[in-house]
C-alpha cells in the first residue's frame, strides 16, 4: 500500500469525534536530530530495535514531556530537553520510551483505541510524526496542526504496570549502553510531587506516566542493586551539549545565549550558539564571521555547513546559500533535511530544474516532510508541470491533516495527469484516503 494511504487509513480508523485542538509544533533540524540519534543509538541497540528505524523528534513546548505514538518516533518536548543536566538523563528518557516500544505497549493501546469513541485527533497526531511546514524558519522548520488534547492524552497514558515494565527494561538498556542508571532516579525526582498537584498544573509527563512513591522506590532499589560502572564517554556529553546548545540558541533570546555561550563545554559549541544568536538579532555580518571561525575548526562537519546555508538563505543570499548547502549535501548525501534546504536555496536562486532533482531526492528519503512537498510543488509549477504540482500539494495537505483541501488538489491532479500512470495512481491514493476519512466522520 502507498505510504500516504497507509498513514491516512490509520486516520480514518482512529478519528471519530471532534475535540478542542491545540497546536503541536515540531522543530526539525538536521544537526539536533543527528545529535539525538547518536545518543539514542546505543539505547535502541540494547532494546533490540532495528538500527535506524527510530527517529528522535523535538516538539516545541516548554512543558516537560516525552512520549511515543508509533514505532518510528520518540517525541521529546523542548522544555524537557532544556531542563536536563546530563547526557545520561536524556538517555534515561530515551530508554524509557524505547521500552514502551519494545515491550508492546503501543500495539496494546492501538487495540484498545479501536473500540473507544474517546480517541479523537489521533490520526492528525500520527500525520505529525515527521511532517514539517516551515512555520518558523529561524528554528529550522516546524509544523503546526491540531491535535485533540484530551484524546491524545487518553491514548498516550500508560498504566502503572506498563510504567514498571518500562522502568525495568530502561535500566537494563542504560547499563548495556554504558549510561549511568542513577540518571533514571534523577529524572523521576524532577517530577516528584506532581501527582499531588491539580491535573491542570501537572506537567504532561506526570499525567501520562504515573509516578508513585512505590515506583520511585522500586527504581532506586534496582539502580542500587545494579552496582553499575557506567562507561562515561566524552562523545555522549559533546552531542548532548551541542543539541541542547543549538536548541536553546534558537528558542531563547539572543542576549541570553550570548551571555552564556562562552560557558559552553567546547569552543565549537560556543561559536555555534553565538552564530545562531547573531543571526537572530539579526546581525548577519557577525553571524557569518562567527560561522567562518566555526567552519575553520570543523571544515568537514555537514551540519555546520547546513547552518551556514540556513543563515545565508534567510539573509537573502541565495547563491551563497546554494554553495553552502551543496557542501553540506556532499558531506551527508542521504540526509533529507539537508537536501530539502539545498532544494529550497536552489529555488530561491532561480534554478527550479536543479531544485526539482534535489527535492525529489529529499522526498524519497523522507516522504512526510511537508516543507519539501511545499517546495517540490513550487518547483513543479515553475517548470510547467501543473499536474505534479497539484499532486504534491494534495499529498502535503493530507499529511498536515487538511483532508478537504487535499481532496480538491488530488481531483485536479487526476484530471491533469495521464490516466493509469504512477502519479495518477498516487492521486487516487489520496482520494481514497480522504474519502475513507470523510465516511468515518459521518
Amino acid at each position: 500500500m502507498h505510504p500516504l494511504l497507509r498513514l491516512l487509513a490509520v486516520c480514518a480508523v482512529m478519528l471519530s469525534h471532534s475535540l478542542p485542538a491545540r497546536a503541536v509544533t515540531l522543530l526539525r533540524d538536521a544537526d539536533v536530530e543527528y545529535a539525538l540519534g547518536r545518543l539514542a543509538q546505543p539505547i535502541l541497540n540494547a532494546a533490540g530495535l532495528p538500527s535506524g528505524s527510530v527517529k528522535v523528534v523535538v516538539i516545541r513546548d516548554s512543558s516537560l514531556n516525552a512520549f511515543v505514538i508509533d514505532h518510528q518516533h520518540i517525541f521529546i518536548h523542548s522544555g524537557l530537553l532544556l531542563k536536563m543536566q546530563t547526557a545520561d538523563e536524556l538517555q534515561a528518557v530515551l530508554a524509557h520510551e524505547a521500552a514502551h516500544m519494545a515491550n508492546g505497549h503501543i500495539a496494546q493501546r492501538y487495540a484498545n483505541a479501536r473500540f473507544s469513541n474517546t480517541i479523537s485527533g489521533l490520526g492528525v497526531a500520527l500525520a505529525a510524526a515527521a511532517a514539517a511546514s516551515g512555520a518558523d524558519p529561524r528554528a529550522a522548520g516546524a509544523l503546526s496542526l491540531g491535535v485533540g488534547s484530551s484524546a491524545s492524552r487518553v491514548f498516550m497514558s500508560h498504566t502503572r504496570a506498563e510504567e514498571s515494565s518500562a522502568d525495568n527494561s530502561a535500566i537494563r538498556y542504560m547499563l548495556s549502553a554504558g549510561a549511568d542508571p542513577q540518571a533514571m532516579v534523577d529524572l523521576l525526582n524532577i517530577f516528584r510531587g506532581q501527582e499531588l498537584l491539580n491535573q491542570s498544573r501537572q506537567d504532561p509527563y506526570a499525567r501520562t506516566h504515573p509516578l508513585t512513591r512505590d515506583r520511585l522506590r522500586a527504581v532506586q532499589a534496582q539502580v542500587t542493586a545494579a552496582q553499575a560502572k557506567p562507561g562515561k564517554t566524552d562523545e555522549a556529553d559533546y552531542w548532548f551539549a551541542r543539541a541542547q546548545g543549538k536548541l536553546s540558541a534558537f528558542l531563547r533570546a539572543p542576549s541570553w545565549t550570548l551571555r552564556r555561550a562562552d560557558a559552553s563545554p567546547t569552543k565549537d559549541i560556543a561559536l555555534l550558539r553565538q552564530a545562531v544568536a547573531y543571526h537572530r538579532q539579526p546581525d548577519t555580518a557577525k553571524a557569518l564571521a562567527t560561522m567562518d571561525k566555526l567552519l575553520a575548526m570543523r571544515p568537514d562537519d555537514p551540519y555546520l555547513h547546513d547552518l551556514h546555508g540556513q543563515i545565508l538563505l534567510e539573509s537573502r543570499r541565495a547563491e551563497a546559500a546554494v554553495a553552502a548547502y551543496g557542501r553540506a549535501a556532499a558531506l551527508a548525501p542521504r540526509n533529507a533535511l539537508i537536501l530539502g534546504g539545498q532544494g529550497r536555496a536552489l529555488l530561491a536562486a532561480g534554478q527550479p530544474k536543479r531544485a526539482l532533482q534535489v527535492l525529489e531526492q529529499a522526498r524519497a528519503r523522507d516522504f512526510s516532510d511537508a516543507r519539501v512537498l511545499r517546495d517540490l510543488a513550487t518547483a513543479y509549477a515553475k517548470t510547467g508541470n501543473t499536474g505534479m504540482a497539484s499532486l504534491v500539494t494534495a499529498e502535503r495537505y493530507a499529511l498536515t491533516g487538511r483532508l478537504k483541501d487535499s481532496q480538491i488538489h488530488a481531483k485536479r491532479a487526476a484530471d491533469l495527469l495521464p490516466r493509469g500512470s504512477a502519479p495518477w495512481l498516487r492521486s487516487q491514493d489520496v482520494l481514497s484516503a480522504a474519502e475513507a476519512h470523510a465516511s468515518k466522520r459521518k
